[in-house]
């Protein structure tokens, strides 16, 4: 399996893949922002938007793929304002249905935090669906959970749920500014 951070092009070249990857994770269950059934053409259009933000540098995506079929995904939102330049968003994290349980999650988000780092970046923040399968995941690799906020998002079937807010300093030295570590 390989993971492999996609630009723009490579991204628009895997939308159909990708789309395939977003609706098969929305009907498994998993809370990343949509409502079952979602339409394939919605989340190819989904998809397409990020590799927008791709090559205006607020996104970064990373791809796992084994014999070119694409079984997993991870993504940072990087926001643009001066006094948040050393942190980064991890939105995202989705692995196929049929690839679960192989540690291709750990993969993506190690990709990502070593990613971060390397670029100076020394705080990620997520939020995930409370009592998800992702919520072990983040706790086993050493992210603090930060507090809960009740009825924040609802989930693939509509039914709205809390979400627990996580963070994780990576790289760098802790608190200082993207470059100045």
């Amino acid at each position: 399996m390989i993971v492999t951070q996609v630009d723009e092009r490579r991204l628009t070249a895997l939308l159909e893949e990708l789309a395939d990857l977003l609706t098969d994770t929305v009907e498994g269950g998993a809370s990343v922002g949509f409502l079952a059934p979602l339409d394939r053409a919605d989340a190819v259009a989904w998809w397409r938007e990020r590799a927008a933000a791709v090559a205006a540098g607020r996104l970064a995506v990373w791809v796992a793929h084994e014999g070119g079929r694409v079984l997993g995904t991870v993504s940072l939102a990087l926001p643009d304002k001066p006094n948040s330049r050393h942190r980064a968003e991890l939105v995202k994290l989705m692995v196929s249905g049929a690839a679960r349980g192989r540690g291709l999650g750990r993969r993506l988000l190690t990709a990502a935090e070593e990613a971060a780092a390397a670029a100076g970046l020394t705080l990620l923040h997520l939020d995930t669906e409370t009592g998800s399968p992702a919520e072990h995941l983040y706790r086993s690799t050493g992210w603090t959970r930060a507090g809960t906020i009740p009825d924040y998002a609802a989930d693939p079937g509509g039914q709205l749920r809390p979400t627990t807010l996580y963070f994780k300093q990576v790289g760098g030295e802790a608190g200082a500014p993207a470059g100045a570590g």
